[in-house]
């Protein structure tokens, strides 16, 4: 089965007034998105509306322009049900058959749902919101404050340790399963003294020489992860046992069970593993 993806994406909030003959539907029941399966395909729904599938949700958010098509989000009811030939299925259950440029146009879906079903009213003063035209906003009609979709950020890190990459085994993590490690941003902390801090406070080692490696939006519900790689400095492994059940060094030749390669987490581990293979430090 081939990878969904699509070779061009152009972002955007309002969507041109000549309507389209088609476009790309992103259409989710919670976190579970609309999708077709056959043997030797994967898709979402084409089409100018909806209405041809039977599927009847909220607003329509436009995201943008997708390989030339305009992309739009919906939100479903809980209960609803998929029309025949269709199925809901977790965007997490589809790693391994969509490509990085289909998921990042996902994951702003999601965002951007869970942003408008969150914000329908003002965390001010109670009042019903709406839309703000021109912006990605909700606005308040009475207090005029403005509710823009919400960004966390997280780090997540790669420390190595000579031949040796740190991994663990949060509490939520399946059995055998292991993945670097990460945490979420403070108010008033740089990225780089959470790294410093979740490592330390999590297995108690120190970090030096952090090197940004990448970013990754992930719409679980509204993080945005930011990789670095590191290199130990000192102590040794103790764990936090509320946070992680196990922590150890792993060689290449002995690594565990590790996330998916559509994961930043996986692309962090992987540019180790190369830097290993290629006898250079990552």
């Amino acid at each position: 089965m081939g990878h969904l993806g699509f070779d061009s994406f152009l972002p955007g909030i309002t969507e041109a007034d000549d309507a389209a003959t088609s476009a790309w539907w992103f259409v989710f029941r919670g976190t579970d998105m609309l999708v077709s399966r056959t043997a030797d395909s994967f898709s979402i729904p084409r089409a100018a509306t909806l209405e041809h599938l039977g599927v009847a949700g909220g607003a329509a958010h436009y995201l943008g322009l997708a390989d030339g098509l305009p992309c739009r989000a919906v939100e479903l009811p809980p209960d609803a049900a998929a029309p025949a030939g269709w199925s809901f299925e977790g965007v997490r259950s589809l790693f391994g058959l969509i490509a990085d440029s289909f998921f990042a146009v996902a994951a702003r879906a999601l965002e951007v749902l869970e942003w408008d079903r969150t914000h329908r009213y003002c965390g001010a003063c109670g009042t019903a919101t709406v839309i703000k035209d021109g912006e990605r906003a909700r606005e308040c009609p009475s207090c005029k404050s403005l509710s823009y979709p919400r960004i966390s950020p997280a780090v997540i890190v790669a420390v190595s340790r000579g031949e040796r990459i740190l991994l663990a085994r949060a509490r939520r993590f399946p059995p055998g399963f292991f993945s670097v490690l990460a945490g979420y941003v403070e108010p008033g902390e740089t990225l780089e003294e959470c790294v410093k801090r979740e490592v330390k406070e999590e297995t108690a080692v120190d970090v030096t020489n952090l090197r940004y490696f990448s970013s990754q939006p992930w719409p679980f519900p509204h993080s945005l992860m930011v990789a670095f790689t590191a290199d130990w400095a000192g102590g040794e492994i103790r764990v936090d046992e509320s946070e992680l059940v196990e922590a150890g060094w792993y060689a290449v030749d002995a690594l565990p069970h590790i996330p998916d390669p559509i994961t930043v987490a996986r692309r962090l581990i992987d540019g180790w593993i190369a830097g290993r293979r290629a006898g250079k430090p990552r």
